[in-house]
């Protein structure tokens, strides 16, 4: 019988599931888009229910495609959006409101006060995080102190948070397993990751009480099985890993210094630092890569919130696209990008800069601008906001010469080397751009004893493309000034 794992990458605008064999080859995808919910500027949900749902309903074709290449289901791995923050009936199940997205900014003026009183030195040497309203914590605050219903369920113990493998785990097991894992718990701006445990201190100061929370596990760890009802069998649920997190495995970033970027809703960098934490003296994120055996291996992140969102917005929003895959043609059919510049500050901006205050800008318009010049700019803007990521890392000391890029963006060969010019580095793309699912998918197979090492794991992994940069130093630089500029005019 025919050997499959299943990986569930939950994502902040589809659900998916992947079904691989043990050599990391996909077989087989269901995926499934969710509604999107605004309610207020700045304001971002999803209905819990809805990612439950497709997810569900995504796992299930899955389950009945392995039957049909009469397989054999291992185990699942979980990969999910992080930060994005459930709070739910221990009792019904039901969440007691919206799922607050990571990108989500209503706690900006709550975040605010907690600089004000200088609370971000204690926060970032205990969490390696900024005070942001990005993180889960003050998602969590805010639920507690506007839905009524939490201080009712806090009184008789019953009511739970979760991020959303957390609130996906207990869905799939019908409520026995209350679990995290270290890369998800090192996301809510509440974990130590000096000595893995949540901190008693923060959870005191956001008066979050620590019945709520779930308990942390390994990246690849039993994290129970799923409720027979549900999947025709007991499966056991063996790996969860956040998505950036899940793709650096993925791309086998296993030695230190290893790097890769992800182009999906948001972009990430993650570099391995190793045993070693690395506090960046240029707002770059000191985070967990991953947890083995009780053994942490840290990284370093830079988060840019807006990538393919911004295509997103081409599409649905100012309808210049009828999908994404148009972008690629269109950039190729301009010469340049005619000084425009798209700053896609709709949440805020990220890494570097940490302004939750920040919105979108477009500068440079002229008579002779056009769609297409302001479909070119929005791609642009992503390599753009990366170079910004790898010039912190530079002036930390930290020079990478190769990146691995994942993600659907990359897909796009005009971007990949766009991208490659502008950073000024060897950009490489793997032959599974699903890189998150696979990483959640081969810590799974991991843990069930499929793979026997970081080493054997690291040989599933091939290389697609290389990108070279080609752009001549002069138009790089003068670019990159444009850029700088439209930034300027964005802070300001």
């Amino acid at each position: 019988m025919k050997k499959f794992i299943v990986s569930i990458d939950q994502g902040t605008t589809s659900s998916r599931v992947v079904l691989f064999d043990t050599k990391g080859n996909i077989k087989f995808i269901s995926q499934y888009e969710f509604k999107q919910y605004f309610p207020r500027n700045g304001w971002v949900e999803h209905n819990p229910n809805e990612i439950w749902s497709t997810t569900l309903k995504a796992l299930k074709q899955v389950i009945k495609k392995a039957k049909s290449l009469k397989g054999n289901i291992l185990t699942i791995g979980i990969t999910n959006q992080r930060e994005t923050t459930i709070l739910w009936n221990k009792k019904t199940g039901k969440p007691i409101y919206n799922a607050i997205v990571w990108q989500d900014r209503r706690t900006q003026e709550y975040c605010k006060s907690l600089k004000n009183i200088n609370y971000e030195n204690t926060f970032r040497k205990k969490t390696g995080l900024f005070i942001d309203p990005y993180f889960s914590a003050t998602k969590i605050k805010w639920i507690l102190d506007n839905v009524k219903v939490s201080k009712k369920l806090l009184k008789t113990n019953n009511l739970l948070f979760g991020t959303v493998d957390t609130f996906l785990i207990w869905k799939l097991t019908k409520g026995k397993q209350h679990l995290t894992e270290a890369t998800n718990a090192s996301r809510t701006m509440l974990f130590n990751i000096n000595n893995n445990k949540w901190d008693n201190e923060i959870l005191q100061k956001l008066k979050i009480p620590r019945s709520i929370l779930p308990e942390v596990k390994n990246s690849a760890d039993n994290f129970g099985k799923t409720d027979k009802r549900l999947t025709g069998k007991e499966i056991p649920i063996s790996a969860v890993l956040g998505d950036q997190q899940a793709a650096a495995v993925g791309q086998a970033c296993f030695e230190k210094g290893s790097i890769k970027s992800t182009y999906g809703t948001g972009a990430f960098v993650i570099m391995n630092t190793g045993s070693k934490k690395i506090n960046s003296k240029n707002k770059l994120l000191t985070t967990i890569c991953y947890r083995l055996n009780n053994k942490t291996t840290y990284a370093l992140e830079g988060s840019i919130f807006i990538a393919g969102a911004g295509v997103q917005w081409l599409r649905d929003k100012i309808k210049l696209i009828n999908n994404a895959y148009e972008t690629e043609k269109i950039a190729k059919s301009t010469k340049s990008n005619n000084e425009v510049y798209v700053v896609p500050a709709f949440s805020g901006i990220g890494a570097p800069y940490w302004r939750p205050d920040a919105r979108g800008l477009i500068t440079g318009l002229t008579r002779d601008s056009d769609w297409k010049t302001l479909v070119r700019a929005t791609v642009e803007s992503v390599a753009y906001q990366s170079y910004d990521l790898f010039y912190s890392m530079n002036k930390d000391g930290l020079k990478p010469r190769i990146v691995k890029i994942d993600g659907g963006m990359v897909a796009n060969n005009w971007f990949s080397q766009f991208l490659a010019d502008v950073i000024n580095l060897k950009v490489i793309r793997p032959k599974v751009l699903e890189t998150t699912a696979l990483g959640a998918a081969l810590f799974a197979g991991y843990q069930v004893g499929e793979f026997k090492s970081l080493n054997q794991i690291k040989k599933t992994w091939k290389k697609d493309t290389a990108f070279k940069p080609k752009i001549n130093k002069k138009l790089r630089n003068h670019i990159l000034h444009g850029w700088k500029q439209a930034i300027k005019k964005t802070l300001a």
